[in-house]
């Protein structure tokens, strides 16, 4: 199924299904957060490190099925799947974007 992402969204999304850091990382802000599960990423250096040691170990590839705004923000939601307990499982991002660029982005399952 093909959903009509904002571009920074399609941009992380493509660069997941990759396992691509880099490219995960180029559509933050410098001193965006990531709030996965309640935990907070702040900035470049630390979603990074969210990245190298939570998200590449497990292969772990989000595949968004449904897209809708609420309040300002884009919620995506699709399974995750990968080499970790319970695969796939659901999950909800909500992505706040500012200027072409995603400033926040929460995970929960």
């Amino acid at each position: 199924m093909s959903i009509d992402l904002p571009k920074p969204i399609a941009d992380y999304v493509e660069a997941n299904a990759r396992l691509d850091i880099d490219g995960m990382l180029k559509p933050f802000l410098r001193d965006a957060v990531f709030i996965d599960n309640g935990k907070h990423f702040e900035g470049h250096a630390a979603i990074r490190q969210l990245f190298e040691e939570e998200v590449i170990p497990v292969k772990a590839i989000f595949t968004p099925d449904t897209v809708r705004e609420e309040e300002g923000d884009v919620i995506v939601e699709g399974p995750a799947h990968g080499d970790f307990p319970g695969s796939p499982l659901r999950f909800t991002y909500r992505f706040t974007l500012v200027n072409g660029a995603i400033k926040t982005l929460e995970t929960t399952v």
